[in-house]
């Protein structure tokens, strides 16, 4: 087999070769249509790669480390993120670029191309990996394409294909990729056109930019919109976008540059062009039987169509939920800057004033219609903010994903977390908190009376500069202290940790310090000059989105928090109904007393069953914190097992909350069943340098509270033993 296969020449007995993305350009090709000078590289070059090199294994152990159809995105993007690392540090084989060199520089010499993924079963009628896939643009030299061929290869496994992949219930172990090599055509204005619109199938839709069509596919620059009639071919409506940028051709790829104030006056199409791009779209639906969605670009006046794809969503198929949501998730460098500044400048400061308000109200002095108005409104406004703590904070956290994906490509380190190193930050609210703690324990051990009127029922009265410490804890920290509502109005369980704290074994941990000016200076040393300064925004940015990743949820706390300490009161009110009344009714039920809910539904189909298994010795999860230790299991359903935390116990919970963290400093490690290394438990155990498994299917089912537990941070593995 001819791993290079020139674009006139692949035939239909060809196209699993080639993949979709090839076979359509040869299509396009063949059919007249102007199309760059391209070849492809065969599925067997990246399948002689991976097999030769060990990948193969490699990759299939990466994804084996739990059933691949329950992992979650986290856990996709982790393992996705250890098996490009793989790819970055793995060298082609020089067989495989004796092969290889020849064809690519007879053809294009030292000419610019694009390097595009073709995988199989991609851009078919029934599946369309569109955005999925790296596509890289403006590289030169025979080793510069080697080198992006194996980024392509890589982006196989990404993230977002693999979601794609799973939601589909396609065979991820037998994934395979070609590669199409392109000519550069560095177009004055650029888009894509969609033959048939996702929302009205009666139009087509073009979207257009100024510059290269990068900066559109990876949402950096917003484009114009003009919806067109299939039937005969009339403009129905241009949407104008803010024009600021455009992709440029640079001396390492591609950068983002200012337009020319009249171009951003000018759309970058006009109507004849819109018409021009209409009718191609139209004639390759022709050569298809199926509307595609076809990516294109003017140079001068010649326009080129860069490669073509089904159209697989409409109206009535569009995205699934899961699949919506993971993509709503990835969000451009430019667009997580307007995030964090929303979010700091804005979002921050109303939570904190939502939060701030409702203390003014104590639940217990209300009466009981008073009391059901302060529940609605304090659940509305927890509701509200919850709402929009997916809409904004969430997608923030792309900003770590982000900079570690740009770390991992320029520096390729081995330890694929390297990147962490230079995030942590003492600034965490979770940090700040458990070093005031910290502060409290101090005083105690330092003072054997005081450590025994804590142990006493009556306090430290006697001890008034603890006390007002304590108070000014509490009016700063309040219920980020102990994961409910209790502590507005209840410290005895701070109290009570502070006192583990203070006699706890001297191997207890500290958050983790280390010289950040050395490892920045490291990370910027990577950069040329003219990129320093994105260099540093980038990290910047992703400070921030680490830093929130945390604090998001302890602002979101408070206000839940106080809805709870509402609940609470309501409760207590109603306990000698004897029916049962839902946190959802409760204010009705204040309000009438003699409110019934309706009764519940009996499952008369299900029976008692008895769970019999045999008892799991060795758990496999996902490496999220460093190291190995060994301590006893609590597992963490609630409350109660909160306040019975003892030092050098190993936390087991299904996720670990901020408003959770305060126990942190006791702990020796951390098991989560829910998985990946950007969740609040893997943060918190890297800034105390704890070992950290996350990922763990039925982590606090299979772990009892008092099994022995060996906890390995390298290799993901937790050990039960006797």
């Amino acid at each position: 087999m001819n791993i290079i296969i020139p674009l006139d020449s692949i035939a239909d007995a060809e196209a699993p070769e080639a993949g979709g993305k090839a076979f359509a350009l040869s299509r396009l090709f063949l059919s007249g249509i102007r199309v760059p000078q391209a070849l492809c590289i065969s599925r067997e070059a990246y399948e002689m790669y991976v097999r030769s090199t060990g990948l193969l294994e490699r990759i299939s152990l990466e994804l084996s480390r739990k059933d691949f159809r329950d992992m979650r995105w986290e856990e996709l993007w982790d393992s996705s993120l250890r098996i490009r690392s793989m790819f970055l540090n793995t060298a082609m084989p020089s067989a495989l670029v004796k092969r290889l060199r020849g064809p690519i520089e007879d053809l294009f010499g030292d000419r610019p191309v694009a390097v595009r993924s073709s995988a199989l079963g991609e851009d078919s009628t029934s599946a369309s990996f569109a955005g999925l896939h790296e596509s890289y643009l403006n590289v030169q030299g025979i080793y510069s394409i080697l080198d992006h061929i194996r980024l392509v290869w890589a982006s196989l496994w990404s993230d977002a294909a693999l979601l794609y992949r799973k939601e589909l219930e396609l065979d991820v172990h037998h994934s395979t990729m070609a590669v199409i090599i392109q000519e550069l055509i560095a177009g004055r204005k650029s888009g894509v056109v969609f033959g048939r619109s996702p929302v009205d199938e009666g139009r087509a839709v073009i979207e257009a930019i100024y510059g290269l069509n990068q900066g559109f596919v990876d949402g950096m620059v917003e484009p114009d919109r003009w919806s067109v009639a299939r039937a005969d071919a009339a403009i129905m409506s241009h949407e104008e976008a803010e024009r600021e940028r455009y992709m440029a051709p640079a001396a390492n790829g591609t950068s983002l540059e200012y337009l020319e104030p009249e171009a951003r006056l000018t759309p970058p199409l006009n109507p004849e062009e819109v018409l021009e791009v209409f009718r191609l779209a139209m004639k390759i639906e022709d050569l298809f039987g199926v509307p595609q969605d076809v990516e294109w670009t003017y140079e001068g006046k010649s326009l080129y169509a860069l490669q073509a794809r089904p159209i697989t969503a409409t109206a009535s198929r569009g995205l699934s939920d899961e699949r919506y949501l993971y993509r709503s998730l990835t969000r451009s460098f430019e667009n997580l800057k307007k995030l964090k500044t929303r979010i700091e400048d804005e979002l921050i400061p109303e939570m904190e004033k939502a939060a701030d308000a409702f203390p003014s109200a104590d639940p217990a002095h209300l009466g009981n219609d008073e009391l059901a108005e302060e529940i609605l409104e304090r659940s509305a406004t927890y509701k509200a903010w919850e709402r929009a703590y997916w809409k904004y904070f969430i997608p923030f956290a792309h900003g770590m994903r982000l900079f570690g994906r740009v770390y991992n490509d320029t520096l390729r380190p081995h330890d694929p977390y390297e990147f962490m190193d230079l995030l942590r930050s003492s600034s965490m609210l979770s940090i700040e908190r458990n070093t005031q703690l910290e502060r409290l324990a101090a005083q105690v051990k330092q003072s054997p009376g005081l450590a025994a009127a804590l142990r006493e029922a009556n306090g430290a009265s006697a001890f008034p500069a603890f006390e007002e410490a304590l108070s000014r804890f509490i009016r700063t920290f309040g219920d980020l202290s102990c994961y409910s509502a209790r502590c507005i109005r209840d410290d005895s369980l701070i109290r009570a940790l502070v006192l583990k704290l203070a006699f706890r074994p001297s191997s207890g941990v500290q958050a983790r310090k280390q010289g950040m000016e050395d490892l920045e200076e490291y990370y910027l040393s990577f950069f040329p000059d003219v990129h320093k300064s994105f260099a540093r925004e980038l990290l910047d940015l992703a400070r921030a989105s680490y830093r929130l990743r945390d604090d998001d949820n302890i602002y979101l706390g408070r206000i839940r928090g106080h809805w709870e300490a509402a609940l609470e009161e309501g409760k207590k009110r109603l306990t000698g109904r004897p029916i049962r009344i839902s946190d959802e009714d409760i204010p009705r039920a204040l309000k009438d007393p003699g409110f019934e809910p309706p009764p519940e539904t009996e499952n008369l189909g299900e029976t008692d069953k008895t769970l019999v298994m045999m008892r799991a010795r060795q758990l496999v999860g996902q490496p999220a914190g460093s190291g190995i230790a060994t301590g006893t299991a609590r597992v963490i359903a609630g409350e109660k097992d909160l306040s019975g935390f003892m030092a050098g116990e190993i936390i087991v919970c299904d996720a670990l909350d901020p408003n959770m963290t305060f126990i942190i400093p006791l702990a020796a490690g951390i098991v989560e069943r829910r998985g990946g290394m950007l969740i609040h438990g893997a943060i918190i155990a890297r800034e105390y340098g704890l070992p950290c498994v996350t990922g763990v299917p039925e982590a606090v089912t299979l772990i009892r509270t008092g099994d022995v537990l060996t906890v390995d941070g390298y290799l993901g593995i937790v050990v039960i033993s006797d």
